[in-house]
C-alpha cells in the first residue's frame, strides 16, 4: 500500500503541534517570570531598608541613609577633700546626646549632636562632609579641634570618667573648614584645618572672637593595627579676649589668671602623640605645649604651658582593648552565662604654668603654678551599649608662692547608656 508524502508530512506536523506551543508558552512564562523578578529588584533597590540593633536605628536607600544613635551619663560624684564645698557632692547629668547621622547622594554625609546635659541645650557636632574620595573629604561647620588626642576619642569611649590635664591645653570644638583623609594605604590620616579659634580647652563661640584665624595640622600613622602616634599643633593670632581657667580632672577650679589678662598676639599649640593596644592591654600617652603672646595693662609678654599624660589599661576578663572603647565577647546576661568585660586603668599627669605667668602679673603671684593627677579606674561593660564606671583621683597643687593648695581626692561614679 502506498501513502502519500504528503500525508506522512501532515500527520507528522499534527502530531508534533501541542509540543510545539507548550514549548512557545514555556519559554513566555519564563521571560515573564525574569521581567517580574528584574521589576522586584528594581523596586527593592529604590525601598528603603530600615535596621535597628545595638548601633541605633538606621534607615538606608541607594540615594539616602539616615542613623540615630545616643549617649547618656548620669554621674555621681563625691570629694573627701575638706578645701571642696559639700554642694560639690552630687548626681548630674554629664552628657545627653542624641546623634543625627546620614548621607545624601554618593559624595555628601552629615552629622548633628545637640547635647542636653545641663540648665540649657547647645550643639556639640554640627557639619557636612564632602566625601570625594578617602583620601581627601572636606569637613565645613562646628567640629572636634584636630589637637588631643584624648579629645579625638569619644566621650563614650574614654577609659576614663573625665579626660587628662592635656585636654586643657587643646581646643575643644572648633567652627571652620578641614580637609581630612588617609593616605598610603590609609596607614596615614592627616586633618589640614582653618578655624575661628578658641581658647585652651574651650569650645569655640558662634562668631568669631577678634576676626582673626587659627591653622591646624594633624599627622598620624598606624602602621599596623592597635599602634598609632603622631603630631598635631595649631597657629594663628588671638586678640583681647581672656584665656581660660585651667580645671582638675575633677572639673574643678584649678589655674586662674589675674583679670584683665587677654590674648595679645600669636598663640602655637604642639602635641607629639601616640597609643599601644594588643589584646587586653592599652596604653594612650600625650603631651602638649600651649604659646601665648599675653597682655594686662602696660604689661606686654610671652608664656608657654605644658601638659602630659600616660593612661594604662588592662582587660583582666580577656577581652580586646582598643582607642574605640571596649566591646565584651561575652556580654551580661540575666540567668545566663556572660558577665561582660572588667577593665582596669591607671592615670599619672601634670600640668605646668610658666614662671612668667606670674612674674609678669597675668597669674596670681600665690595662685596655681602646677597640677599633677594620679587616677585609677574600674570598668565594667555589661555589653555594647551599657558600661559602669568607679573612679578614684587625686590632684596635687604647686602655688607660685605661699602655702601649696591642699590636695583634692574624689570618687566618681558613672551608669552609661550608648547605642
Amino acid at each position: 500500500m502506498r501513502i502519500s508524502l504528503r500525508f506522512v508530512a501532515a500527520t507528522l506536523i499534527a502530531a508534533s503541534s501541542p509540543a510545539l506551543v507548550l514549548a512557545e508558552e514555556a519559554s513566555s512564562d519564563a521571560e515573564r517570570i525574569g521581567r517580574l523578578e528584574d521589576q522586584v529588584k528594581a523596586l527593592e533597590a529604590r525601598t528603603p531598608s530600615v535596621r535597628a540593633d545595638s548601633s541605633g536605628l538606621s534607615i538606608s536607600s541607594p540615594a539616602f541613609s539616615f542613623q540615630f544613635k545616643g549617649l547618656v551619663q548620669l554621674d555621681g560624684r563625691w570629694f573627701t577633700s575638706d578645701s571642696v564645698p559639700q554642694s560639690a557632692d552630687t548626681f548630674t547629668f554629664r552628657r545627653i546626646r542624641p546623634t543625627f547621622q546620614g548621607t545624601v547622594g554618593d559624595f555628601i554625609a552629615y552629622r548633628l549632636t545637640p547635647e542636653f546635659a545641663g540648665d540649657s541645650a547647645t550643639i556639640v557636632d554640627a557639619y557636612v562632609d564632602l566625601k570625594f574620595s578617602p583620601a581627601a573629604t572636606l569637613r565645613a561647620g562646628k567640629v572636634k579641634g584636630p589637637v588631643g588626642l584624648e579629645r579625638l576619642q569619644s566621650g563614650g569611649a574614654i577609659v576614663f570618667i573625665e579626660r587628662g590635664l592635656p585636654t586643657e591645653l587643646a581646643p575643644n570644638r572648633e567652627i571652620g573648614l578641614q580637609l581630612q583623609g588617609a593616605v598610603a594605604n590609609e596607614m596615614l590620616n592627616y586633618v589640614v584645618g582653618i578655624y575661628n579659634g578658641t581658647t585652651d580647652g574651650a569650645d569655640a563661640r558662634a562668631t568669631d572672637n577678634d576676626g582673626e584665624k587659627e591653622y591646624a595640622l594633624r599627622l598620624f600613622l598606624e602602621p599596623v593595627e592597635g599602634l598609632g602616634f603622631g603630631v598635631a599643633g595649631t597657629f594663628g593670632d588671638k586678640e583681647g579676649f581672656a584665656p581660660r581657667a585651667y580645671s582638675t580632672v575633677d572639673r574643678r577650679p584649678g589655674v586662674t589668671f589675674t583679670p584683665g589678662t587677654v590674648y595679645d598676639g600669636d598663640a602655637t599649640r604642639i602635641s607629639p602623640q601616640g597609643y599601644f593596644y594588643r589584646g587586653p592591654f592599652g596604653l594612650l600617652a600625650e603631651y602638649i605645649t600651649s604659646k601665648q603672646e599675653l597682655a594686662n595693662g602696660g604689661v606686654r609678654g610671652e608664656v608657654t604651658h605644658s601638659a602630659w599624660q600616660v593612661v594604662g589599661s588592662y582587660v583582666l576578663t580577656g577581652d580586646k582593648a582598643s582607642y574605640n572603647g571596649v566591646r565584651p565577647a561575652s556580654p551580661y546576661q540575666l540567668g545566663k552565662p556572660g558577665w561582660g568585660a572588667v577593665e582596669l586603668a591607671l592615670r599619672y599627669g601634670e600640668l605646668d604654668l610658666d614662671d612668667d605667668t606670674a612674674a609678669l602679673g597675668f597669674a596670681p603671684a600665690d595662685g596655681v603654678r602646677s597640677m599633677e593627677n594620679f587616677g585609677v579606674a574600674v570598668n565594667w561593660y555589661l555589653n555594647n551599649n551599657l558600661k559602669v564606671a568607679l573612679n578614684y583621683n587625686q590632684t596635687s597643687f604647686e602655688n607660685f608662692s605661699g602655702p601649696d593648695r591642699e590636695d583634692e581626692r574624689s570618687i566618681f561614679a558613672r551608669l552609661q547608656l550608648g547605642f
